[in-house]
């Protein structure tokens, strides 16, 4: 069936064009087309006028490269639609921006911004993004959306065009001076690291001049995240590794944006390295999302024991959905772990629902919920009815998607408790 299109033009205020049928990609060019001639339509209807249409123009063009999906500012200068907070962004490289909404748009700024746009700012500045080079999402911290964006157009980093020296987080090595918290305090000191694509290592030294490492961390269990609330600096990155029985987590921040978010992709690139040599066959539609992950969710529940007649106490959870596990912390800049919960299919016995407690004591919070699994039944109680919705459809996420083969094995394992 040939896709069919409702186009509604009521001027000034209204331009919308639909579709009714099956439509399929293949007819992108003809639904561009269009779009764009309707468009030019309706622009004759806008003379003179604040350009509300511009913001709808932008919305078919959110289809195919934007960069937020709220695209109600404009750099006239690159020709490209940003959003509210990457507006403030491009404002500090010195480019011209301007509200689609309620600036006053002249018929020449109109006209290049139809003959620019983001699709063609993609082409010419994302022409060489490496694979492993994470690409912001709307809801991700500043620091990456900012980085992303002074990359593109400040420092020309996907261009195409060889760079000498190299961007650093593509030489395979990189070290440099990161402030670390302490394991067993709060305190931040700076240490040296060392990452190396070679041997598959970050490594990290005590001081600066160490003869021998403190630890020696393989990139084939690490993990980075960015963490700038629960760290308390806005270029907190948190590493998450294996560490013999334990799960072990590192916290660090540098003053520089450009230099945290350098340190990111150089371990993303390890991490890429590392998963090709692993799997060979690998397409990187398979292997970009195990590069780095964020967390499904965290927060504090209260959490009460096996028998469900001890004491409930606070501790901090986080919901490892690549991983399957449910951690939780005395604290939430702990270093290790209390516990873990491995989270597996409801054909497998796993199940949450919520819950009200019958012998509950010493808890504060009363938005309970329970988990069961082949072994016991965990119950939390969160303080407020959102969080446990929001705890309830994560977990139910992770329980409805099939269990990898490697999952089996921890059907095996007994669940480590706190």
């Amino acid at each position: 069936m040939d896709t069919l299109y409702a186009v509604v033009i009521s001027a000034p205020n209204f331009f919308k064009i639909s579709a009714v049928g099956n439509e399929t990609t293949t007819e992108e060019p003809w639904r561009s087309a269009l779009l764009s001639e309707c468009f030019s339509c309706y622009l004759v209807c806008l003379k003179g006028r604040k350009s509300s249409g511009i913001s709808l123009y932008a919305t078919w063009r959110n289809s195919f490269a934007f960069e937020s999906s709220d695209p109600d500012w404009a750099s006239y200068e690159l020709g490209v639609f940003v959003c509210l907070n990457c507006s403030g962004i491009h404002r500090s490289l010195s480019s011209r921006v301007k509200s689609i909404r309620l600036d006053f748009w002249e018929d020449k700024l109109v006209q290049f911004m139809k003959s620019s746009g983001n699709a063609n700012a993609q082409a010419l500045y994302e022409k060489a993004v490496p694979p492993y080079y994470y690409r912001p999402q709307q809801h991700d911290c500043n620091v990456l959306r900012e980085q992303w964006i002074r990359a593109k157009y400040e420092r020309k980093e996907f261009t195409g065009e060889t760079k000498y020296p190299p961007v650093s987080y593509s030489t395979g090595f990189y070290e440099g001076m990161l402030w670390k918290k302490g394991k067993e305090n709060t305190q931040f000191l700076k240490r040296k690291f060392v990452l190396s694509e070679r041997e598959f290592t970050l490594t990290y030294y005590n001081k600066e001049n160490s003869k021998g490492p403190k630890a020696v961390i393989a990139i084939k269990d690490l993990n980075a995240t960015f963490q700038p609330q629960k760290i308390g600096h806005p270029h907190g990155l948190q590493f998450t590794f294996q560490d013999n029985d334990h799960t072990r987590n590192l916290y660090v921040y540098h003053e520089s944006a450009e230099e945290i978010v350098t340190w990111y992709n150089a371990i993303r690139a390890a991490r890429y390295a590392y998963l090709k040599t692993a799997y060979p066959t690998g397409t990187d539609e398979e292997l970009i999302p195990k590069i780095t992950r964020n967390y499904l969710k965290e927060g504090y529940m209260e959490k009460t024991g096996p028998l469900q007649k001890e004491p409930f106490r606070k501790r901090w959870f986080i919901l490892d959905s690549q991983n399957r596990k449910l951690f939780y912390f005395k604290e939430q800049l702990d270093a290790e772990e209390l516990g873990v919960i491995f989270i597996g299919t409801e054909s497998n016995g796993y199940s949450v629902k919520e819950c009200v407690p019958k012998h509950a004591r010493g808890n504060k919070w009363t938005c309970g919920v329970s988990v069961e699994t082949p072994e016991r039944q965990f119950v939390f109680m969160c303080e407020q009815e959102r969080e446990q919705r929001e705890w309830l459809e994560a977990l139910r996420k992770v329980m409805s998607r099939p269990m990898a083969p490697q999952d089996y094995t921890m059907l095996e394992r007994p669940t480590s408790l706190g």
